[in-house]
């Protein structure tokens, strides 16, 4: 058995396989870069070692120093996890040469397998349908307009090496074929050291497909079922389930016997997911995924089978054992992926710190996450914060109880997609199984979120949230503790509140008697029925609202509350108080506050409603810069400037490119014009909202 691994990975896959080695008694070793000192993977596993650097070329792809981690801490195994190395031959090669069990396929399959034409082939040798393609290194101009012409439109564009979605693009007429080869060469370089890449025959409105397979050394194989991953986002995978609801007993086994018949075919060993587009009744081999997948956890879930355990003994030269070749369908599973980004503006990542990660798992559900509060998303990688999986007897129980948990979860600090994959669950179209690939061009983003906003929950929120700062700001009162919260030298008036949310502006208003008990509550002028405080802290507030008691939970940072309630959550930033209009005092203010022992003399209750940190309004983006200056909508790395200054350009045209976190955004002009200036260069660092190109009006003479 294998008795020390390490695991050359990050985030929640590391954990996960950090997790089951030490339940089967394995020493654990974690490798990690500088931003991810204090990743919750580094502490959970037994030794640790700094690659440095921050980018994946300066850390998780270092070879060498991986290598060399595992020799220095006497590792004898190394588990990849999924992307990085985990699927480079080389990378499975040095490990065989230094002694190291590799866990995964032989270097030669990984070989094969990792070149999606030579997959292609061994899948079309094996018997098993294909789309056609064109591979087209060396063709450019008419070559190429050809090439595209003998697949047909539309086409896609791959990446030959890798996953992920990386270097993938959907060609819809010929014009744009050439770009768009361009740009999958450009990423694909970058994210896998090699830019070749290949056209294949699109499918419209097909399914996503993927059959899990284990192999051993004698040669064993089996399916553990198929997993539909068809609701995707720039080819990345979002909601996955086990079973498909498109797919019957029968062609359950036609798919898993293509599957096993691709595995034999390549010599596969260890744990590998198949993968197929499905259409109607028929189907395509698309790839190979020589590794465990992200979303490995349906296929758990409704197997009962740990597959990182038994990829770790098919490593160790331990057949599959009986559990795994009697496998059955037991439940249904489904699992929807958390990340950090905005599904508003086109799925753009997110970088920030998590303030607060905490997601319930009730019997059914199970969180695998790479954050912890505190964490901070950065550009360099992914930006997956956690996958949530539920399973239960039914599909619809399944989709119930996932929805449920991600809208009962905390989670605060950076933007994320959870809004959009609850809105997913809840659909009429997903729960009734009516899933493609072009599911969100079908149902955008804004309409699958928009039934979860609630008008009445929104001031139901904002009224809480105003609540609580006051009783943070009673508690941490440091002058007169003895006056009564809420009061005022004028007890007419209420204290009022501005508090800015997506959802719009809501002014607050309250007001307390002298015996602390509230006495008005409204919401945008609007009183709200029968308000009645039970209980009201700096976090939480037990309010009574038309004769319907709830507890909602606040966490404020800085300016920031974020609350949540059996209602939903909201996000609102307290604008800054203006100074209330001065009045003269009266004698009964005047011996009231000698009462009081004010050392000015007069009230010093004034105005509730300060606000702490920066009055700048809810989303408020960095400074433009210069009028006229085009600035990057997300952080990341500069990786083209198209122009130079002085060029003239067309409206649309592009300017600059920055990738952050497996993401390629264009930066185009939004007029004709003339670049007077550009601010950034290939290979720089840049925040969102840096300006990198400033667009003058052209002289046209």
């Amino acid at each position: 058995m294998i008795s020390k691994l390490l695991v050359a990975n990050r985030g929640e896959i590391a954990g996960r396989v950090l997790r089951t080695a030490r339940g089967m008694g394995i020493t654990t070793v974690a490798v990690f870069s500088d931003p991810d000192r204090d990743a919750p993977f580094v502490a959970k596993a037994d030794e640790a070692v700094p690659l440095g650097g921050a980018a994946p070329a300066e850390s998780y792809l270092r070879m060498e120093a991986i290598l060399d981690a595992a020799e220095r801490t006497g590792a004898d195994a190394v588990h990849p996890g999924y992307g990085f190395l985990a699927e480079r031959a080389d990378f499975a090669a040095g490990c065989r040469k230094r002694g190291l069990v590799f866990v995964g396929p032989p270097p030669e399959v990984l070989a094969v397998l990792g070149n999606k034409v030579e997959a292609k082939r061994v899948a079309a040798a094996a018997g098993v349908p294909v789309l056609d393609g064109v591979e087209v290194a060396g063709l450019a101009g008419e070559d190429l307009a050809a090439a595209g012409d003998r697949i047909g439109f539309p086409l896609m564009v791959k990446a030959t090496f890798g996953g992920g979605g990386i270097g993938m693009r959907v060609v819809g007429d010929p014009a744009s074929l050439a770009g768009a080869v361009e740009a999958a060469r450009r990423q694909a370089r970058g994210a896998f050291g090699d830019d070749a890449v290949f056209l294949e025959r699109y499918l419209e409105a097909s399914r996503h497909v993927e059959v899990q397979v284990l192999a051993d050394a004698a040669g064993r194989i089996v399916h553990l079922f198929e997993r539909e991953c068809s609701i995707q986002r720039r080819h990345q995978k979002l909601v996955e389930e086990a079973p498909s609801p498109a797919v019957d007993p029968g062609l359950r086994r036609r798919l898993g016997e293509a599957a096993m018949a691709v595995a034999g075919a390549a010599g596969y060993v260890g744990a590998g997911t198949v993968e197929f587009l499905l259409l109607g009744g028929e189907f395509w081999f698309l790839e190979v995924n020589a590794r465990i997948q992200v979303e490995h956890p349906v296929t758990e879930a409704v197997t009962g089978l740990d597959l990182v355990r038994l990829q770790l003994l098919v490593a160790a030269g331990e057949p599959l054992p009986e559990e795994a070749t009697r496998a059955r369908l037991r439940v249904h599973a489904i699992e929807a992926r958390l990340y950090a980004e905005d599904p508003a503006a086109g799925f753009l990542p997110q970088a920030g710190t998590v303030h607060r990660f905490r997601v319930e798992a009730p019997p059914g559900v199970r969180i695998d996450a790479g954050v912890a509060d505190g964490s901070v998303v950065g550009v360099h990688y992914d930006p997956l914060l956690a996958k949530v999986i539920a399973n239960a007897p039914t599909r619809l129980e399944a989709a119930r109880l996932l929805a449920a948990a991600l809208a009962g979860a905390r989670l605060h600090g950076v933007a994320n997609n959870r809004d959009l994959l609850v809105g997913i669950l809840r659909s009429p179209a997903f729960l009734a199984g009516e899933t493609d690939t072009g599911f969100l061009d079908r149902h955008p983003p804004a309409e699958l979120a928009a039934g979860l906003e609630d008008p009445a929950a929104a001031r139901l929120h904002a009224a809480a949230a105003a609540l609580a700062g006051q009783a943070e700001r009673r508690d941490t009162a440091t002058v007169y503790p003895t006056i009564p919260s809420g009061w005022r030298n004028n007890p007419s008036q209420l204290q009022r509140v501005e508090l800015e949310a997506t959802t719009g502006v809501h002014v607050v208003g309250y007001r307390f008697d002298r015996a602390g008990n509230l006495e008005a509550l409204e919401v945008g002028g609007e009183p709200l029925p029968g308000a009645r405080l039970w209980g009201c802290g700096p976090d939480l507030v037990d309010l009574e609202v038309g004769g319907v008691r709830r507890r909602f939970e606040v966490h404020r940072v800085a300016d920031v509350s974020y609350v949540d309630s059996p209602l939903g959550h909201a996000e609102l930033r307290e604008r800054p108080e203006q100074p209330e209009p001065q009045r003269l005092w009266t004698t009964d203010d005047l011996h009231l506050a000698d009462r009081l022992g004010s050392p000015t003399g007069g009230p010093s209750a004034g105005r509730g409603g300060s606000s702490v940190g920066s009055g700048g309004g809810f989303g408020a983006g960095p400074s433009q810069g210069s009028p006229g200056s085009m600035v990057s909508p997300l952080p990341g790395v500069v990786r083209r400037v198209v122009v130079g200054p002085g060029e003239r350009v067309e409206a649309g045209a592009l300017l600059v490119v920055v990738e952050a976190m497996k993401t390629e955004h264009r930066i185009a002009a939004p007029r004709a014009g003339r670049v007077a200036r550009v601010l950034v260069a290939e290979g720089q660092e840049v925040a969102a909202g840096t300006p990198v190109a400033v667009l003058e009006e052209a002289d046209d003479g």
